[in-house]
């Protein structure tokens, strides 16, 4: 897997990665097809609400890798988002759970692709 090169080395977080991967996991899940604005959008708030600032540029390729990830490896990881376990990645805050086993995969499978 081709890791993205970020504008600030800070963009590369792992836990911002793995919320994007289940977020478009889960919306695939949903609705059969790769939505890139409901990535967009949940990177947006993802920032505004953990406070972090990021490079519109690092926002697109951060964005870019979790689309990837989410289509091209997840089920080679053996991870398989279907949609009775949707509900099982987010807690009622739509934050990662991460006492989910899956999560916790996805997790692993993003710490090693940055």
């Amino acid at each position: 897997m081709l890791k993205p090169e970020f504008n600030n080395a800070g963009s590369a977080r792992p836990e911002l990665l793995c919320y994007l991967v289940a977020i478009a996991a889960a919306s695939y899940a949903l609705t059969q097809e790769w939505r890139v604005d409901n990535v967009v959008e949940c990177c947006r708030r993802w920032l505004a609400k953990n406070e972090v600032e990021m490079d519109w540029l690092d926002r697109v390729r951060i964005g870019q890798f979790a689309l990837k990830i989410a289509s091209d490896h997840l089920l080679e990881a053996g991870i398989a988002v279907r949609l009775s376990s949707v509900n099982a990645l987010f807690t009622s805050e739509m934050e990662l759970n991460e006492a989910s086993t899956m999560v916790q995969r996805m997790m692993s499978l993003c710490q090693e692709a940055l």
